[in-house]
């Protein structure tokens, strides 16, 4: 078998090949095996009609032009032990809340974003974000509870949330439990 130019593209004698196997199937539509016949017979006829480069040889690639690797993104955090335990107790107030119920993905993951680059630019250190628990059983669609509780830490993760989000956790039952987050604001620069 010869070697394939482009990635993908079949080499001459593959195509000829190709055109032997596919002339024994059956076709379910003839019009259209007739279509890809005759374009499968152009092909080849245009494939057998250019002339055989030389291969490029080890020394030909060039290397690509030096580029700065991408910026990795910084870490996530878990809440500190006693700030979370000074969060419960409510000895550090929580500075804003949002609640997501009732929103779509789209909307959701909107007023997220716009509430924690406002929470940033008002130098907020704790927000809690409520996403809900899930709608239970009975409106549960196709087994889909809790889309939003299971997303929210997705879009948290995001690199372009690196900036804004120091860390998040589960928070306190006392605060939402499993269907609310503590979200820690990174500082602004």
């Amino acid at each position: 078998m010869a070697r394939r130019g482009k990635k993908g593209a079949l080499s001459p004698e593959d195509r000829d090949l190709w055109g032997k196997v596919a002339r024994t199937l059956t076709p379910l539509d003839a019009e259209r095996a007739k279509d890809l016949e005759q374009q499968l017979a152009q092909a080849v006829e245009e494939t057998a009609e250019k002339p055989v480069g030389k291969p490029k040889t080890a020394t030909a690639i060039k290397a690509p032009p030096a580029t700065r690797p991408p910026k990795a993104p910084l870490p996530l955090h878990q809440l500190e032990h006693r700030y979370r335990r000074k969060v419960v107790r409510g000895v550090k107030a929580i500075d804003a809340r949002i609640d997501l119920h009732g929103l779509t993905q789209h909307q959701a993951h909107e007023r997220l974003r716009a509430f924690l680059y406002r929470a940033q630019t008002r130098r907020h250190q704790i927000v809690l974000v409520i996403t809900g628990k899930g709608g239970g059983e009975t409106r549960a669609y196709m087994d889909e509870r809790g889309v939003l509780r299971r997303m929210v830490p997705q879009w948290l993760a995001m690199p372009d949330m690196r900036s804004v989000v120091l860390g998040y956790e589960e928070a306190h039952p006392s605060h939402g439990g499993g269907g609310a987050l503590y979200v820690r604001i990174r500082k602004r620069r």
